[in-house]
């Protein structure tokens, strides 16, 4: 089995129960919730305790391992049917995750034909571990694949939270962070905050500090000043699916941050394993965006910091551009325009 090399776990099975830390607590606290059944961990990806596309891909085939083990069906036909229920409810979580659908066609297929409901249950359960494993050794490749692209003593943005946290337990974007300063501790990473969520404040900036890379925390409206004084020289973002163009999906304000890189010159590069690419998606118009409770924008911490009852729109994610994008990078390489091209070569390659 892979290890994290990450002392916080992000999601694992403990028995016969999925472990999940409560992201929506850190940095102030630690705390880890016991998921028994497939709704619990829904509830959990809806309510962002567990967040980031590879882990909630990972969330949602582990829920289906719970929905699998917590059945009292006996025969194939009633498991199928609980499954079926249990696929639908996991789906209607968080619409933009790509691997979130992933993870659950890849459990699908394994109750697709009949067979015996102990031998469904066991499949389904390892296979959520599988694709845990196969999520950290993506990861890695992904960093070494992009460490380099980066010249010596990089200063890098970085947007939202791509790291363990979101992940299986070694990151996307912050992976890629993380292999670059292996090879370079000189590097320097600006971390947006990444309003409303505080994702980058909270969660990044937490780990940049546990693993001693220096950062430096910034509010996202402070990025332009520091691209236009020369101090970025890349940046390195996630994703939550990518359409066949290279159109990317990330979390609100990535857009933004693209338009300034090509507008100073800075390369703009996305991190992010093949089962968030989504070809039958032709461009980003297609990915639907999630909008979340107005109570994220108009409080913090339930404390209202915004005038009752004003209108809110809460978009969680934006669509980058695949003309902004520099470069896409997955476990398989390092792919450039054209994407229709170069994506579609990596998924067959996977």
């Amino acid at each position: 089995m892979a290890e994290s090399e990450y002392k916080v776990k992000t999601i694992e099975w403990q028995g016969d129960e999925v472990v999940m830390i409560d992201q929506r607590l850190l940095p102030l606290e630690e705390k880890y919730i016991h998921h028994r059944t497939w709704q619990e961990v829904a509830e959990s990806i809806r309510t962002m305790v567990i967040r980031g596309a590879p882990a909630i891909g990972v969330a949602a085939a582990m829920g289906m391992a719970l929905a699998a083990i917590q059945s009292p069906a006996d025969s194939y036909e009633e498991l199928k049917r609980d499954l079926d229920t249990a696929a639908e409810g996991l789906f209607a979580t968080r619409p933009t995750a790509y691997n979130l659908g992933w993870a659950l066609e890849q459990q699908k297929q394994l109750y697709a034909e009949p067979d015996e409901v102990e031998a469904i249950r066991e499949r389904l359960k390892q296979r959520s571990q599988e694709i845990l494993d196969e999520d950290i050794a993506m990861c890695r490749a992904m960093g070494e694949h992009a460490a380099p692209l980066f010249p010596a003593g990089a200063r890098i943005l970085t947007h939202c939270n791509a790291g363990a946290l979101a992940t299986a337990g070694y990151g996307t974007a912050l992976g890629v962070i993380r292999s670059v300063f292996a090879r370079d501790p000189s590097i320097h990473v600006f971390v947006d905050e990444t309003r409303p969520f505080l994702q980058g404040a909270r969660l990044t900036a937490w780990e940049r500090e546990q693993e001693g890379i220096p950062c430096a925390l910034i509010t996202d409206n402070m990025a332009g000043y520091f691209f236009k004084k020369g101090e970025i020289d890349a940046v390195v973002v996630g994703s939550y699916r990518i359409a066949a163009n290279g159109d990317v999906a990330n979390k609100i304000g990535t857009y933004t941050v693209s338009v300034l890189a090509k507008a100073h010159g800075v390369p703009f590069y996305v991190a992010a394993p093949t089962s968030t690419v989504d070809l039958g998606v032709p461009d980003g118009d297609a990915i639907p965006i999630e909008e979340r409770d107005a109570a994220e924008v108009t409080h913090f911490h339930g404390n209202a910091c915004a005038p009752s009852g004003v209108a809110v729109r809460n978009p969680a994610f934006d669509v980058t551009p695949h003309e902004n994008v520099t470069a896409i990078i997955t476990e398989v390489g390092v792919h450039r325009e054209p994407y229709v091209e170069s994506l579609a070569e990596a998924k067959k390659g996977k």
